[in-house]
């Protein structure tokens, strides 16, 4: 039986994995993993809030607020105002042009990573992550001494 703390290593594995292919593929397009996952849930999101983006792509405000200054500055995203004080922001054409790029050359390497699965496989991982997903954790304090 494999262990808890096997698989959640593995988990992390071929998140890492991906995380270097994915840059990898990316690097010619001149943007980040974190820049093209923005561009991604963009167009997913139009006229996302800095806050509503930053927690998308798993990013405190302050640092997601950089990386967005910086996209703005290469004409990958715009600001425009929302409603009040509110800002959203968008896609531009140069944006739009590299996030389908990208998303090309992502799909390409999460289909070589998962090419030795069998469709029934890959819906049997989905479900399990799945489940995963939607259980909740619940904090729990580490045992003291006198709990031993």
């Amino acid at each position: 039986m494999t262990s808890i703390e096997a698989v959640a290593l593995s988990i992390k594995r071929v998140q890492h994995r991906h995380h270097r292919a994915f840059t990898a593929e990316l690097a010619d397009l001149g943007v980040s993993l974190a820049q093209w996952d923005t561009l991604r849930h963009l167009d997913l999101h139009p006229d996302a809030s800095l806050h509503d983006l930053a927690q998308l792509t798993f990013q405190t405000d302050q640092s997601f607020g950089t990386l967005a200054a910086r996209m703005v500055d290469r004409g990958l995203i715009e600001r425009v105002p929302g409603p009040g004080r509110a800002i959203r922001h968008r896609l531009t054409a140069k944006g739009e042009q590299i996030r389908a790029e990208g998303a090309r050359r992502v799909r390409a390497t999460q289909r070589r990573s998962l090419e030795g699965l069998s469709p029934a496989q890959i819906d049997t991982l989905g479900e399990l992550l799945d489940l995963i997903l939607t259980t909740p954790l619940e904090h729990t304090a580490a045992p003291t001494r006198s709990d031993k």
